[in-house]
């Protein structure tokens, strides 16, 4: 991943605690997801696992945009990338992030979802993060980052997406014993004291501009400081209001019944 750094620096400065009300930022990001074929992929050929990677690029390797002031920002997925997706993406749609609002000055998260052709609008608290503050320090496209690591509950960082497994799980899912952990390794610059970053990463003391969870890495290619054109930072207003763990209660309840119908359709 860090062989594709190319940042924008517009411009390249110190950013220090005398921010403007209109302070603005935009800053883009390249995320890759590595596929995980497990037992399957094993008794498949390379060219077979070449074959889905190829099918499956438009999930795994996709891009975004964070827009952000002091304390609020916005983070979507690029138009473009959406644009190309083909009809096996109209499945994964149902189960991808949707435009996320994030107030780290009162702790709100607001996130618009599409499930099945239903708008919802998911209210709820920020992820917490226990962020430890680790000695490595390294340079990205100019900026000086540090580096932070994080364990948090995987469904915490995945409460809009769905596995099959969940069906099967979701009772048992509440143990202890049974919450798997992700851990997460973050990268951020006090040259931007903004306790913002992308997808659901927060509360540093500066912009977070790469982070990597579970097998996912995110990595910002582009910053741009008070842009010329002013944006809207403000939270989507549209959907029923939910709030996480109601949404996801949802979509398992919805799924299960899914499959109940078809499950019942080929006994027939």
């Amino acid at each position: 991943m860090k062989r594709y750094i190319f940042l924008s620096l517009l411009p390249l400065l110190c950013i220090n605690n005398t921010f403007a009300q209109d302070f603005q930022g935009r800053a883009s990001y390249f995320s890759k997801t590595k596929m995980e074929l497990g037992n399957w992929g094993a008794r498949m050929s390379e060219a077979q696992k070449n074959q889905i990677k190829e099918r499956l690029k438009d999930r795994l390797e996709k891009t975004y945009v964070l827009k952000f002031n002091t304390t609020e920002s916005v983070f979507t997925e690029d138009e473009k990338i959406d644009a190309i997706s083909g009809a096996t993406d109209s499945w994964g749609a149902n189960f991808s992030r949707g435009e996320q609002y994030k107030d780290v000055e009162n702790n709100t998260l607001v996130q618009t979802q599409e499930f099945y052709g239903k708008r919802f609008l998911v209210k709820d608290q920020l992820q917490p993060f226990e962020w430890n503050m680790e000695s490595e320090v390294r340079e990205i496209g100019g900026y000086t980052c540090f580096k932070a690591t994080a364990v948090v509950p995987s469904t915490e960082l995945s409460w809009f997406n769905f596995s099959w497994e969940d069906m099967t799980n979701n009772a048992a899912s509440t143990a202890e014993a049974d919450v798997r952990l992700t851990q997460i390794e973050a990268w951020y610059t006090l040259q931007i004291p903004v306790k913002h970053g992308p997808a659901e990463f927060w509360g540093l003391p500066g912009l977070i501009l790469e982070v990597s969870a579970d097998n996912t890495t995110m990595l910002c290619y582009e910053i741009l400081i008070n842009p010329k054109q002013r944006e809207t930072i403000e939270p989507p207003q549209k959907g029923l209001v939910i709030t996480k763990s109601d949404y996801r209660a949802t979509m398992v309840e919805k799924m299960t019944e899914m499959r109940n119908s078809y499950g019942g359709r080929r006994r027939n």
